[in-house]
């Protein structure tokens, strides 16, 4: 028989208030209730730490101001401004949700949680995330810090615990909405706005959780969810990331399309560097098709060239 967790609940959201209005972060992406914004700080600090983010996520807005901008901009523009950001399907992933946005909800970021979670890309947690942070409605958003906080305190030294045994803490937890979402009139600057409210709880439960991993044994590796990373150096993912990098060299100066040949000697060239060997023309081939059929490049007069 499981054991039965006893939450008390005040006594819990007490104590995380206090610990978040200490440890708050004023990061600029929470100054801001625009959805588009939001979700874009989301996608990145599921990529990149939180230094990182605050010069990409600025310079990301600066150059694609609006999700109709983003929907508007050419496929290889919006990879050169995502790269060194990590994963590229990220990047084409906000692009066709951002045309699916502008296209079907009029340029409007939809709160419902399923209509979110039906745009590429966006996963329980993203959606929840928009929902709170733009939106202030109540929800389970488990991400590693939230996580972090609950084994922290109701599953101390417990390894293996799955997100099925978080969610009803989450739920029990998280605060209603202030006049059923987002209030216009009210002032949101955190931490001196003392309203208990998803967007400033899960803001207390972040910084409280980024916080615990940096003095003590990270709780989060004792969801049954953690996994590490796989090896990125020497990898077909990082393969992919330097062909993707070369086609958009290529384009950027004005040399179109790169040939197997050229492709493979860029590649090989890339890869004796690092004390690699050379990579096989089948491998090569096939990491092109997979761009291809991905929607990262196409081919023209038997060349492949950036999307």
């Amino acid at each position: 028989m499981e054991e039965r967790i006893v939450v008390d609940v005040e006594s819990f959201r007490t104590s995380i208030r206090a610990e978040g209005s200490r440890l708050y972060r004023d990061l600029p992406w929470r100054r801001t209730r625009d959805p588009y914004a939001i979700w874009l700080s989301e996608v990145m600090l599921q990529q990149t730490q939180v230094p990182r983010v605050l010069t990409r996520w600025q310079e990301w807005l600066e150059r694609f101001p609006s999700v109709e901008a983003l929907a508007a901009a050419d496929t290889a523009d919006v990879l050169a401004a995502w790269q060194g950001m990590g994963y590229n399907r990220r990047a084409l992933a906000l692009k066709s949700a951002a045309e699916i946005v502008t296209r079907e909800h009029d340029g409007v970021f939809p709160p419902d949680a399923a209509a979110l979670r039906a745009l590429p890309g966006i996963g329980p947690a993203t959606a929840q995330g928009i929902r709170a942070f733009a939106f202030d409605l109540p929800g389970v958003y488990l991400e590693t810090n939230v996580r972090t906080v609950l084994l922290h305190h109701f599953f101390p030294d417990v390894p293996g615990v799955s997100d099925r045994e978080l969610i009803p803490l989450a739920e029990a937890t998280c605060p209603a909405s202030p006049d059923g979402g987002f209030n216009a009139g009210v002032s949101y600057a955190e931490p001196q706005d003392e309203q208990d409210t998803p967007r400033s709880w899960y803001y207390a439960l972040l910084d409280y959780g980024a916080y615990l991993k940096k003095t003590i044994p990270n709780p989060s590796r004792r969801s049954s969810t953690y996994t590490r990373q796989s090896r990125f150096e020497g990898s077909r993912r990082q393969k992919r990331a330097h062909i993707v990098r070369m086609l958009l060299d290529a384009r950027a100066s004005g040399a179109g399309a790169l040939s197997l040949d050229e492709v493979r000697a860029g590649l090989d060239e890339f890869e004796l560097g690092a004390g690699r060997e050379r990579v096989g023309e089948s491998d090569v081939v096939s990491i092109l098709d997979d761009l291809v059929r991905e929607g990262f490049a196409r081919t023209v007069d038997g060349a492949w060239i950036i999307a």
